[in-house]
């Protein structure tokens, strides 16, 4: 285990250590500088695309979180027929090769004519990013004591009401996590983007690997270097927010009242 995680580490580190490499050749070392993160933030390209892969994974993210919650929590209440077929059939795109679900996208985009910009790229993150957040929901759900909405809506609140001041908060951890975890997918992703991407549209995965076809710079390295350690934060983080604990509440007791 060692052995195979120094193989995929390494050059990672690699990459982090050439970043500060003041020579413009990757493979050779003549001495340490900070200029190519300075050159990095000054590039005006750069920067653009950094802004489109933000605006992208925090739309995807949100709305993915919306509908992934809706979708645990419809599962987790209804008694349907095929709920299992369809529970496996929203976890799909986890399964599917990026290049088929590019494919697909690609093809129904064309179909209903709608343009290749930003709407499209959202539209497919969103796609693979829902399962993240039904299946880390739908897990919260399923370790969750169902008395306490039930004594929320003996005490008066209606089912909408008892989902948002109790289901909603005690699965918010999930989501939170479900949601860095769509955020650290779309800021990875690069096959999907670039089918369903418009010309004027560039992402900053797409940008790296247009650059890495053209010559490997301390630059790119640089770019590589803050996503990955970014990368590495959001995962820590939706970790730990997965495996936090809920709160300890004391058993509910409810009392019938008395005749007199």
């Amino acid at each position: 285990m060692g052995a195979i995680l120094t193989l995929m580490y390494l050059p990672i580190v690699l990459v982090i250590i050439y970043s500060f490499n003041e020579s413009k050749t990757s493979s050779v070392w003549t001495g340490a500088t900070w200029d190519w993160y300075i050159q990095l933030f000054k590039d005006g390209s750069m920067i653009s695309a950094l802004k489109n892969s933000v605006v992208l994974a925090l739309a995807s993210s949100v709305s993915a979180a919306f509908i992934g919650t809706l979708g645990a929590v419809g599962m987790s209440k209804a008694k349907l027929r095929g709920a299992s077929a369809m529970e496996y059939i929203s976890t799909l795109p986890i399964m599917l090769p990026e290049i088929i679900l590019g494919m697909v996208f690609l093809a129904f985009f064309s179909l209903i004519r709608l343009p290749f910009g930003m709407l499209t790229l959202i539209i497919s993150h969103t796609s693979f990013s829902i399962p993240y957040v039904l299946l880390l929901v739908k897990a919260r759900l399923s370790g969750m004591d169902k008395s306490y909405e039930e004594a929320a809506r003996d005490l008066g609140a209606s089912e909408l009401q008892a989902f948002l001041t109790v289901t909603l908060p005690l699965v918010a951890p999930a989501i939170v996590s479900g949601m860095l975890l769509a955020i650290a997918m779309s800021f990875d992703d690069v096959i999907i983007s670039v089918f369903v991407t418009g010309v004027n549209t560039n992402t900053l995965p797409i940008k790296i690997y247009t650059q890495i076809k053209t010559g490997v710079t301390p630059k790119t390295n640089a770019l590589c270097a803050l996503l990955f350690l970014a990368t590495v934060f959001l995962a820590i983080l939706s970790s730990w927010l997965g495996k936090s604990k809920k709160s300890e509440m004391p058993p509910i007791e409810i009392i019938p009242s008395q005749s007199h």
